[in-house]
């Protein structure tokens, strides 16, 4: 009988991908998961394959290192190498001759690309068959990998969904910024194992890295650096200068793929520019692409603990001006990634949700990246833990000492112990709705602090007003946390000095661009006797994550109060006192007032940053609720211009899953004139998607966002 003889070697693409989960994937390799059985077709010619006759060895290769995989005729999968089984197949007698082979990965191997070949041997003659390229991911579907996640619902969320929603504003006015993360989109996989072939670790030892990738922790230390272009050939380049000329602004881009292509088409370049939602969004698409669980994550009032003291500085001159006299800061927001994974390294008690940040803020072993710090170390202030848990718990804990000074002397001092790390959150699983995850940051204790501050009162309620007086004895507050408040509460700081006068802030309503700051000074005389103060109010630009720079407002008055009485005194901002000159989503203004009693020259101040918002797009789609896969739809995407003015820029469709190619016009809407720009689509993936669109205006300079979901149907 003729001798057996491979013809052809099918992958059987589809079908694995569809089993692996990784179906949706765009990579020229077949996609496959660690730690779950594939499918090879075999087509020969001639008798049967015989194991007492030839041999068929499988060759796994990972760039210096390889595997042989002989095919048994029984048995189960290993859980700690690769093995090869054949099939038991119901013999097809007019079909073609072919045998299924089911090989197996564990599910400790390291990610990557691989290449696989297929040698027969007989007695007479050995024969080596090309079968391509596999790109091997995190399987967390298997139970026994390091990222396995129990919960389905999860799984799809934090692997599976590319939706992306981040979170900036305040405790209490958040806003939610919609991205897309891209993971399916042509070539954004390919692109992300090329970002690991260019890593430092990887060029300077090769064997060392591909054996390190089969741990998360090592894969996710690599990734948060590597985003990041500070040492390396990283994707992105950091830019909080409010210059952006040479690149984009970072408040225009809309999702991760057309940062990844740009990066790969342009000989890996760092692409300018980024800021810490944009590193954070672009690490989530990595890590969700090589299987890790990820999703980003926004603290309120984030301390920059340069020093380690655990105590953020911030100093005050007598007029209310904020100085730039400490090498610490408080971010109004920042924006890391939490990926599942297990911690064997920390011992029990240390798995799950761990913290990664890309953007450059410090070194972590001479590099700029950090963590993985795990949730549940912060939580325990188990500060030795591996890695950065301190730099992360000063995060979310830091104290806040304000001072204020004259002429290098200090006038007041107070401490507030609530501020930092007000709000942390994310986006609730399957919804366009915010989770609040505080709780597994912080103790009891801790959040017992947080709970006398005004909370979010939901949509549609309006924010309590709080009020905090000076009376002797008391606890110092501090410049208060709503560091970038729209909302109208009220707010005032201790002096340890004071004598019976409290002030504070009141925002009237959330500003928005545009329109005038509108707000209130109130003044509160608890003595018996009358008083005659000054009263110093100053408002200044600032960035959301440093101290402000000049004043560009301000506002001196005496003022006399009676005994045991209350001033409310009104001010208000025009839109051409604070317009920025660089197009930002959200601008921000620190206001602060120093009340000065003219005869013990004891001085209060109050302070808030106001989160100055841009008008909404709106994105309908005709059809809503029957939107079927490979049907077209016609969405619409509104504006009413609130303006005085004519207003042009550059509006922008997007949608992974949704549009082939980003629908872009440049548009000019006349005062109070309402655009309804119709735009044609047709989905190509089932599926909750999101329709995204954005308006940049160059007068005035602002960026204005609108998205709608999408649940795409099965044909």
């Amino acid at each position: 009988m003729d001798q057996f003889k491979v013809q052809t070697i099918d992958l059987q693409k589809a079908q694995n991908q569809t089993r692996h989960k990784t179906d949706g994937l765009s990579s020229s390799t077949l996609v496959l998961r660690r730690g779950q059985a594939f499918t090879v077709t075999i087509n020969y010619d001639g008798r049967p394959f015989d194991p007492l006759k030839e041999k068929m060895i499988f060759q796994i290769v990972l760039g210096p290192l390889s595997v042989e995989v002989p095919v048994s005729r029984f048995g189960q999968p290993s859980l700690t190498q690769w093995s090869a089984f054949l099939e038991r197949r119901v013999p097809n007698p007019t079909g073609p001759r072919a045998l299924s082979v089911s090989l197996t990965s564990p599910a400790s191997a390291s990610i990557g690309v691989y290449t696989l070949q297929l040698r027969v041997e007989a007695r007479l003659s050995v024969k080596t068959h090309s079968l391509g390229q596999i790109t091997l991911l995190c399987n967390p579907w298997c139970q026994t990998d390091s990222v396995f996640l129990q919960a389905e619902d999860l799984r799809n969320e934090y692997v599976r969904s590319d939706i992306g929603l981040l979170f900036k504003g305040s405790p209490r006015n958040v806003v939610s910024r919609p991205w897309s993360f891209d993971q399916f989109e042509k070539g954004i996989l390919d692109i992300c194992m090329k970002l690991l072939q260019l890593s430092p670790q990887y060029q300077a030892d090769m064997r060392t890295d591909l054996k390190n990738r089969s741990d998360p922790v090592y894969i996710g230390r690599v990734i948060s650096a590597i985003v990041n272009s500070n040492d390396d050939k990283g994707v992105l380049m950091g830019n909080w200068s409010g210059d952006y000329s040479g690149g984009i602004n970072p408040s225009q881009w809309s999702g991760s793929a057309d940062i990844l292509r740009k990066w790969s088409e342009t000989q890996f370049r760092p692409v300018k520019y980024g800021q810490c939602w944009v590193f954070a969004a672009v690490m989530c698409t990595v890590m969700r692409a090589l299987g890790i669980p990820t999703r980003v994550i926004t603290n309120f009032n984030s301390a920059h603990d340069t020093d380690g003291n655990m105590v953020i500085e911030e100093y005050y001159n007598e007029m209310g001006k904020k100085l730039s006299m400490s090498s610490d800061s408080i971010w109004n927001f920042h924006v890391w990634v939490e990926s599942w994974m297990k911690r064997p390294d920390l011992g029990q008690g240390y798995d799950g949700w761990q913290v990664l940040d890309a953007t450059p803020q410090e070194r972590s072993a001479g590099i700029f990246r950090c963590g993985p710090a795990a949730v549940k170390a912060i939580y325990q202030k188990k500060v030795d833990a591996q890695y950065d848990v301190p730099f992360v718990y000063a995060e979310v804990n830091a104290d806040v000492r304000t001072i204020i000074i004259k002429d290098k002397k200090i006038l007041s001092t107070s401490t507030d112990t609530k501020r930092v790390g007000a709000l942390i959150a994310t986006k609730r699983p399957g919804s366009t709705l915010m989770q609040d995850v505080t709780s597994e940051y912080k103790t009891e204790k801790d959040l017992d602090k947080l709970a006398s501050r005004t909370r979010d009162p939901g949509p549609g309620r309006q924010p309590l007003a709080v009020e905090e007086s000076i009376r002797p004895g008391r606890q110092p507050f501090g410049d208060e946390e709503s560091r970038i408040a729209g909302s109208s509460f009220i707010r005032g700081m201790e002096s340890e000095a004071s004598k019976g006068i409290a002030v504070s802030l009141q925002l009237l309503k959330a500003p928005v661009v545009g329109e005038n700051i509108s707000f209130n000074v109130i003044i509160t005389n608890n003595a018996a006797a009358p008083k005659l103060l000054k009263k110093h109010v100053n408002a200044q630009n600032k960035e959301y994550n440093r101290n402000p720079t000049g004043t560009f407002w301000e506002a001196h008055d005496d003022v006399k109060i009676g005994p045991n009485e209350t001033l409310t005194i009104k001010h208000e901002i025009s839109f051409k006192e604070y317009m920025l000159k660089e197009a930002e989503e959200d601008s921000l203004v620190n206001l602060a007032v120093v009340i000065e009693d003219v005869e013990s020259q004891d001085r209060v101040l109050a302070s808030e940053e106001c989160n100055i918002r841009s008008p909404v797009l709106t994105v309908q789609i005709q059809n809503e609720f029957s939107v079927i896969i490979n049907t077209p739809q016609v969405a619409t995407v509104s504006f009413t211009n609130p303006f005085n003015v004519a207003v042009s820029g550059e509006l922008t469709v997007s949608g992974s899953g949704l549009l082939e190619e980003k629908a872009q016009m440049t548009i000019t809407i006349q005062p109070r004139e309402t655009m309804r720009m119709p735009i044609s689509f047709t989905p190509r993936m089932a599926g909750s998607k999101m329709l995204y669109a954005s308006l940049v205006l160059t007068n005035p300079p602002t960026v204005l966002h609108g998205f709608k979901s999408i649940d795409v149907q099965a044909a």
